[in-house]
């Protein structure tokens, strides 16, 4: 059995968002009509309470961009993005929520941010993701969403690493690309075994 797991096609990472995407909306229609090939569908979508650890406006001095120190390692401090109600936190309005087994939200833990849909960035805390496709019986992936070289690509190594079967579709996939992350996230994913088509 197979799902598609559809990573933070949010308003905040389209064009116009606090944390926008280039082309961000551009995979929503693409990312809508796979939805029906597939056993499952599960969204993913980021979910900050206000004041998040992981936003630059919650260290003096800081600024959108920077790296500090967690406890849990290296952390890009970003703009105020996806906080829990806002507009900003909402799916792209054309995207197909409707078709949706599950959503995930992460990311809602103050003091720690998770890029992954299936663990916090402490590598530890579980999301359930991994239970919830293992007792559906689900053991192939395929991601899709924003953005590659952060969420999509976590989601995708993570997965590998529980030992899903992975592909990543690059066209329903929109990056950042911060100081060189693309190429560093493309190369990632093909040691730890995703496909990438």
């Amino acid at each position: 059995m197979q799902a598609l797991i559809v990573i933070d096609v949010q308003n905040d990472f389209c064009p116009g968002g606090a944390l926008a995407v280039p082309e961000g909306d551009a995979v929503v229609q693409g990312i809508n009509a796979l939805m029906s090939e597939f056993d499952a569908v599960v969204l993913t979508q980021d979910w900050h309470p206000a004041g998040h650890s992981s936003f630059a406006s919650a260290h003096e001095g800081a600024g959108p961009y920077d790296v500090v120190q967690m406890p849990y390692g290296a952390q890009v401090l970003w703009p105020d993005h996806c906080i829990q109600g806002s507009t900003g936190a909402r799916f792209h309005t054309d995207l197909h929520v409707d078709r949706a087994d599950l959503i995930i939200r992460k990311g809602y833990n103050p003091a720690i941010d998770s890029y992954s849909a299936f663990f916090e960035n402490d590598h530890t805390t579980s999301t359930g993701l991994e239970g919830y496709l293992r007792t559906r019986g689900i053991d192939r992936l395929v991601m899709v969403g924003l953005a590659l070289d952060f969420c999509v690509n976590f989601s995708a190594v993570d997965a590998a690493k529980l030992g899903f079967d992975v592909e990543v579709r690059e066209g329903l996939c929109r990056a950042i690309d911060l100081d060189g992350s693309l190429a560093a996230a493309l190369s990632g994913m093909k040691d730890a075994g995703v496909t990438l088509a």
